[in-house]
Formats: C-alpha cells, structure tokens, sequence
C-alpha cells in the first residue's frame, strides 16, 4: 500500500481529498495534518510515501515544507493541491520536483488521474531493479495524457505504430478539407483495406469525425481530422 498524508488546513476540504483518496486502490491514509508543523510530526515519525500537500497553511507555508524535504532528502513524493496559481508558485513547486499540480477546485477524475498515474509509476520504480527506455517513455507519456485530461489508448491487435505515423502524417497534411479512404490510400501508396482499419481506430478515439454523404451509388464516408484532440495520439506514436 502507498502510504498518504494529506496537509490542508480547510477541515471540508481536507475531508473531500480524504473521501477522493478511499475511492481509489492501493492507498491508505496515514494522517491529516492541518499544519505544518502537524505535518512535520508525521514526515519525522512515520513512513510516508506520499503528500498531498497545500501551498496555503497557517503559520509555515506548504512550500516551506516540501524545500525541508527535499534539503533532508526524504524520500517522499508531493502532489500540491492548492488554489496558488501564480506561476512563480507553480515553478518553485516544479523545480522541487512535484508528482502534479492540481489547482482547486478540481474535479474527481482529474484527481484520480493524479493518483492513478503515481500509482502505476510508484508501482513500477519499487517492483524492480532496472527500467528500459520503453518503460520510462511509457510512463512519462501517460502521465502526460492523463494530466492534460486526455485518455490512454492502446493500439488495436493488427495495427503498428509505424503505419499509424504514416497515415496520420497523411491525414495532417489533409489540413480542413475532408477526405476519403480512398485519399489517404493513394497518398500513402498503403491498400484501401488497410487505411480503413487505421481510420476506423482513429475514428473511435475520436480523432476522426466521420460524415456519410449520398449521391449516386453507395454511401460515401468522409472524415475530418479533429487536431484539438491531437493530445489523444501522444501514447501511440
């Protein structure tokens, strides 16, 4: 279990982040602190995996407590939630090495996002002994899509990563204007077959809007590439 402790002063809030953290597997709660000297008994006296940690406390700061654990390199990993947006407080926070930042109010799947993605990185760094470049891209990939809110997807049994950059180099050249199988077939010398497969997937992620036209004959399906969900790709190629 990843042992968490959160620090917020707001007693209601403090309560919604200890309810947010039950819903999800593999965490137990050590504690809440409601300061930061409170939170200091807990970092010297107990194990501690985790801090979910706000920047505004009363009396010390909750950037005063994440520098004393980076200068007694404790190895304690800190999530900030907190209504501090100003960048300087943001890259104060980044430079000592925060997991995320979350800016209150935040919804639950955002949250989770945050923890789940610490989980699976926690998870991979503790059960064992040396990483490949393949783990750290796939772990530093996720994490991205999943703070950016995009969803992580898999690429389906059939397809490979190298003719998806193909088609999908093909399909942003296309720019606005609406294309066809047969197009992106023709510009990438790849069989109708095949591209219908890629467009197909595409589609499905939601990176593709499909349009049917009629006139004569059958049906036509034309597709407009969505690049605000470009973010979606960023796992996959």
């Amino acid at each position: 279990m990843i042992r968490v402790l959160i620090v917020e002063d707001d007693p209601m809030v403090a309560e919604i982040n200890k309810r947010y953290l039950e819903e999800i597997a593999g965490f137990a709660l050590v504690g809440v602190a409601h300061s930061v000297n409170d939170a200091l008994t807990y970092i010297d006296n107990e194990q501690i995996d985790l801090v979910l940690l706000d920047v505004y406390m009363p009396g010390k700061s909750g950037i005063e407590l994440l520098s004393y654990i980076r200068e007694r390199e404790k190895s304690i990993d800190v999530i900030l939630i907190t209504a501090a947006s100003d960048v300087e407080k943001v890259q104060t926070a980044l430079r000592f090495g925060v997991v995320d930042y979350l800016i209150k109010p935040f919804e639950f799947e955002r949250f989770k996002a945050a923890i789940s993605s610490y989980r699976e990185q926690f998870l991979m760094l503790h059960n064992q002994r040396h990483v490949n470049q393949k783990d750290i891209d796939e772990m530093l990939l996720s994490k991205e899509a999943k703070s950016s809110g995009a969803p992580v997807h898999s690429l389906p049994k059939g397809l490979t990563k190298s003719t998806l950059q193909i088609v999908v180099s093909a399909i942003e050249e296309m720019g606005k204007i609406p294309f066809s199988t047969e197009a992106i077939a023709e510009k990438t010398e790849i069989s109708r077959v095949s591209i219908g497969k890629y467009l197909k997937f595409l589609k499905e992620i939601k990176v593709l809007e499909e349009t049917i036209t009629y006139g004569i004959g059958r049906p036509v399906s034309l597709y407009m590439y969505k690049e605000v969900n470009r973010s979606i790709l960023n796992n996959l190629l």
